[in-house]
């Protein structure tokens, strides 16, 4: 087993919330860390956690390697098989993209909550979070941002 490293303890302090707006190209990946890690910043706190909500149910939040960009290309590919755009949908549609857009999100998530430690995001080498677009057009996607800690 692991060994634990207790690097702050205490109770919630304070918190802060924001807003983040979300410009996509279109089907896609945009990377919103930078955003993120300034919002984190600004709200001075030093240890705690980040979660951040898409306020969108055709759109998604996810933590992707942001090293490589065939990673994100292999994962859109992916997603494509499991909730094509060909299939007829009976119940909903707002146009071909759109319950394939409710599919992958449902199949992915909406919300992610990272840890902070010494003010920085807890993030690994190679991770990176990102705004998933499911629909083909651009849209304004916004992000709920909440930080608590000490």
């Amino acid at each position: 087993m692991g060994r634990v490293e207790v690097i702050a303890a205490g109770a919630v302090t304070k918190q802060v919330s924001g807003r983040l707006s979300v410009p996509t190209r279109g089907r896609g990946f945009t990377d919103i860390t930078a955003e993120a890690a300034a919002f984190v910043r600004e709200s001075g706190l030093r240890h705690g956690q980040l979660t951040l909500f898409c306020r969108h149910t055709s759109a998604s939040l996810t933590i992707q390697e942001n090293a490589d960009p065939d990673v994100r290309t292999d994962l859109l590919a992916a997603l494509d098989r499991l909730a094509p755009r060909d299939r007829p949908y009976l119940h909903h549609a707002e146009g071909p993209d759109d319950m394939p857009g409710h599919i992958r999100t449902m199949l992915t998530d909406v919300a992610l909550t990272v840890p902070l430690v010494e003010g920085r995001l807890a993030l690994g080498t190679w991770q990176g979070i990102y705004v998933v677009e499911h629909r083909d057009r651009p849209h304004r996607r916004e992000i709920a941002l909440h930080v608590m800690g000490a």
